[in-house]
């Protein structure tokens, strides 16, 4: 839920203080990491890789080409 979404006060407060700790948290994970996170759809390609490294459309044979990336 957005922060402009919240229904009372209370909870624009609440959704205020996860945003900035999402971001101290995503600050942390990037200085370990020695550079930034990837964003959006590289982000989302990131996070969806298996253990052995192959992304579901590895596994499945398709190209990033088909997959409109």
């Amino acid at each position: 839920m957005g922060i402009e979404q919240a229904a009372n006060e209370k909870g624009r407060q609440s959704a205020r203080g996860l945003r900035k700790s999402a971001a101290k948290d995503e600050r942390k994970v990037e200085a370990q990491k020695g550079s930034d996170l990837a964003k959006g759809a590289d982000r989302f390609e990131e996070r969806s890789k298996s253990s052995d490294g192959k992304s579901a459309g590895e596994k499945q044979g398709l190209s990033r080409e088909k997959q409109g990336t």
